[in-house]
């Protein structure tokens, strides 16, 4: 069970470009900034809320026209683009889950959108439809913050970035994940942890959507995907049956 303090602060406001996530200090940022080049159905979502104020995220391409994202990212959206491949498209119709509710962490946080123009990926992940999550080496993308696991994730540049991890648990439907220490057996070869502006962005077991990046933990009630902090992947295993009955 969960007792760290559960906080939604992945998406960034106020800001024109997404700010993706923290890394191993003994592991060269470079290489998660090549790594996160593969997943190309990994996009950046930007919008205007309900209050005219700016934010951005990210979110994963499913087929040509849908994308699924963060509820919390879009609960409040007015206006909602994404990037692929550097080139822009209005998203439509976009229904958040009806069981998301903002105050309770863990319920349904995934959201759905509609492009009429097709983005014209070459690779779509499938969904990841299995209930043995737990133990899996995954790999995680988004448009977020970096740092390391010491320093936290205190700073920006727009670009994407991608590493790995390994499914922790799975609590009120999120898969749980977080940065181990040195000589942990557990430790992946690009070991990474979400950030604020990777809401929405994916994590994928064996190059299948098992999840859609919503949270971090952490007690002190100042997350920042430093050690001892854990991050939340809304899980897509249980939510497949709701994707297809709403995806265009």
């Amino acid at each position: 069970m969960i007792k760290k303090l559960c906080l939604i602060v992945l998406v960034l406001l106020n800001i024109s470009t997404s700010l993706a996530g923290t890394r191993n200090p003994y592991v060269s940022d470079e290489k998660h900034l090549m790594y996160g080049k593969d997943f190309i159905y990994v996009g950046k979502l930007c919008g205007v809320d309900q209050n005219g104020d700016k934010f951005c995220a990210s979110a994963v391409a499913i087929d040509d026209h849908n994308i699924l994202t963060a509820a919390h990212v879009v609960n409040k959206s007015r206006s909602c683009f994404v990037y692929f491949e550097g080139k822009k498209y209005c998203i439509c119709n976009i229904v958040v889950h009806k069981d998301f509710n903002p105050a309770e962490f863990g319920i349904a946080d995934i959201a759905i959108g509609y492009s009429e123009e097709s983005f014209g990926l070459n690779f779509y992940p499938d969904l990841y439809k299995d209930d043995d999550e737990i133990d899996k080496i995954c790999c995680i993308a988004g448009y977020g913050f970096y740092g390391t696991f010491r320093s936290g994730a205190i700073y920006h540049d727009g670009q994407k970035r991608g590493g790995s991890n390994r499914i922790d648990s799975i609590e009120k439907d999120i898969l749980v994940c977080s940065p181990s220490t040195l000589g942990d057996k557990k430790r992946t070869t690009l070991e990474f942890l979400i950030a604020s502006g990777d809401s929405g962005g994916g994590l994928f077991i064996d190059n299948k959507l098992a999840g859609i990046n919503s949270c971090i933990m952490a007690i002190d009630r100042a997350p920042s995907s430093k050690y001892n902090e854990e991050s939340g992947h809304t899980r897509i295993s249980t939510f497949v049956p709701w994707i297809i009955k709403y995806k265009k």
